[in-house]
C-alpha cells in the first residue's frame, strides 16, 4: 500500500504531495524533509529504493524532479518505479512535455490524474489511454457546466 507519494525538487520545495495514511501537519513537514533528505543525498549508482522508518521509499528523478513513493516494506519495489513511471508519462502527455511549473500552476489537474491513477493507496488503473480518457472526460465536463 502507498502511504504518501511527493513531489519535490532539488532544492527540497514540495510541489505535490498526497497522503493515504493520516499525519499530523507537523509530521508531514518533517516526513518531507527527511524523505528529502534521503533522496537527494544518494548516490546515482545506489538503488532507487531505501528502507525507511518501517516502510520503503521508493524513488526516481526526473529532470529536476523527485517522485518519491512511500509503501510498506513487503511491496514490490520495481512495480512502484514503474508506477511512478507512468504517472510521469501520463503527465507528460497530458500536459505535452511536462515541466515543473505545469505542476505548479495546474496542481488541481495533477490531483485529478493522480486520483484516477490510484485509489486508497493502490494502483486502480494501469491503462495510459484509460487515465487520458478519463481525466479528457473530466475536462468536457468543466468546461461543458
Amino acid at each position: 500500500m502507498i502511504r504518501f507519494l511527493l513531489l519535490q525538487n532539488r532544492q527540497g520545495k514540495t510541489r505535490l504531495s498526497k497522503w493515504y495514511v493520516p499525519y499530523e501537519d507537523s509530521e508531514k513537514q518533517s516526513i518531507q524533509q527527511e524523505c528529502h533528505k534521503v533522496v537527494t543525498q544518494r548516490e546515482a549508482k545506489f538503488t532507487n529504493f531505501v528502507e525507511w522508518r518501517t516502510h520503503k521509499l521508493v524513488y526516481r528523478r526526473y529532470a529536476g524532479l523527485f517522485f518519491t513513493l512511500c509503501v510498506d516494506v513487503n511491496d514490490n519495489e520495481l512495480a512502484c518505479l514503474e508506477s511512478i513511471h507512468l504517472f510521469v508519462e501520463v503527465l507528460d502527455q497530458y500536459f505535452g512535455n511536462v515541466c515543473e511549473l505545469d505542476l505548479v500552476f495546474n496542481f488541481h489537474k495533477v490531483f485529478v490524474i493522480l486520483d484516477e491513477y490510484f485509489l486508497a493507496g493502490e494502483v486502480m488503473e494501469t491503462s495510459k489511454k484509460e487515465i487520458l480518457n478519463r481525466v479528457h472526460e473530466i475536462d468536457r465536463l468543466l468546461e461543458a457546466s
